[in-house]
Formats: structure tokens, sequence, C-alpha cells
């Protein structure tokens, strides 16, 4: 456990127990969540790619959605290594990262371009995201984590650890669903027919879920991963599961 040499079957511990504690890779999860979480608004979230699919035809999506739905994963992943308090304040991080990339975004697309630089259109179709878009995005992000880290924590105490995929593919259903719930109807309502809104919602929520599923082998070995070279499998039997704190 945390500065333990030995690597064995890890320890079923109370959350409580672990409060304060250092962990070998838990600064490295974090770096990958917020890293993840930027990267696939700035880069993903701009592009409307399409894919040609047997029998339904050619379909658009966002280019986003590929890689999304990994920050979800590395939430179920926190959660379930080291609880959800820990959890929590990596929500936390990626929620300010995504604050302070909004603002700065802003800044520096605001900012007039030199006589002889001739990218301004560029940048701005890239970075100048719209403000309503980019709040939903924010909102759907920070309800959509804690949902899932919640519900995956109680499915955990509730399965006794047991049936990893219930809690990770669970959980997902009800983080992605509330993210898409509040997303789509924030950023898109009034500017979208309502019929489209609903058809995009429940797509893009289908698909997150079932990337979630694709990849739950992966969650296995990850999760195994880290539990040995922790040396604990933390439980959240009497956490305190308000989001508004970042106390470990």
């Amino acid at each position: 456990m945390m500065d333990s040499q030995h690597i064995g079957k890890p320890e079923q511990v109370d959350a409580r127990t672990v409060t304060g504690g250092h962990f070998r890779y838990f600064d490295f999860m974090m770096a990958a969540f917020v890293t993840i979480l930027l990267l696939s608004n700035v880069i993903g979230a701009g592009k409307v790619a399409e894919v040609d699919l047997p029998v339904i035809g050619v379909q658009p999506f966002g280019a986003g959605i590929l890689f999304f739905p990994i920050s979800y994963v590395l939430g179920d992943v926190l959660t379930e290594v080291y609880g959800y308090a820990r959890a929590r304040r990596c929500i936390w991080a990626g929620f300010g990262a995504m604050l302070f990339m909004a603002f700065m975004s802003w800044v520096v697309v605001a900012m007039p371009p030199a006589h002889d630089w001739t990218n301004q259109a560029a940048y701005e179709a890239v970075f100048g995201q719209v403000p309503r878009i980019v709040f939903a995005s924010i909102v759907a992000f920070w309800a959509g984590e804690f949902v899932n880290s919640y519900v995956l924590a109680r499915m955990k105490v509730w399965t006794g650890g047991r049936m990893l995929w219930t809690r990770t593919i669970g959980s997902t259903i009800f983080g992605e669903g509330v993210d898409s719930l509040i997303f789509y109807p924030l950023a898109f309502l009034g500017v979208w027919e309502p019929w489209l809104v609903v058809q995009v919602l429940v797509t893009n929520w289908t698909l997150k879920v079932m990337w979630e599923v694709v990849l739950t082998p992966v969650t296995y070995i990850v999760v195994g991963f880290l539990k040995r070279r922790e040396g604990v499998d933390v439980f959240d039997n009497d956490t305190n599961f308000t989001p508004f704190r970042t106390q470990v």
C-alpha cells in the first residue's frame, strides 16, 4: 500500500483510512484525466467528421466523441482505485482547467492581430468557441462526472467490489446521460429543431456508452495494475459525497 514495496493482492480498506495518504500513480492519473479532457475539447470539438456505416449510410459526428469518453473511463479508474474523494479532486482540477482554457481562448482570439499576420480567421474558426456552447460543455462535464463517480462508488459498496463491468458501464450510463441531457439542450435548443437536439443527444449518448463497453477490457487491465501497485482496494463506505469540497 502506498509506500510498500510488496506487490500482491490489494488490501480492501475504507476510504477514511487512506485520507491524506500518498499514492504512487495518482498524480499521473490526474494529469492524464485533465489532459484528455482539455485536448478532446480543444482539438476534437471543432471538427465534424463522417463515417459510412453499413446499411445506415453516411453519418456525421463530432470528432471529439472519439476521445472525450476516455475521460469517463479514467474517472471510473480513479474512483475504483483511489475512491470518490480523490476522483472529486480530479474533477475539480479538470473543471478549473476548462475554465482557464475558455478564458485564455477568449483573450487570445480577441487580441488584435499584427497587420502582416493573415491567420486570424482560421484562428477564430478553431479557438473562437461560442460562449453558450462553452458554458454548456463545462456545466455538463461537472455534473456528469460527479454523477458517474458517485454511482460507481456506491455500486462498488453494493456489489462488494465484484463485477467491475457492472459499475463501469452502469456509472457511464448515468454519468453520460446527465452530461448529454444538460449539454445538448443548453448548447443547441432554440438553434436546432427540438427533434434534432433529441436525436443527436440520444445518438451521442449511445455511442459514448458503447465506447465504455468496448474499452471495458482495458479498464480491467488498468484497474488491476494500479490496485496491485498501490496495494489497496478503496471502498467508500462512509464517505461524504458532497461535490463541494476538494479535501482527500
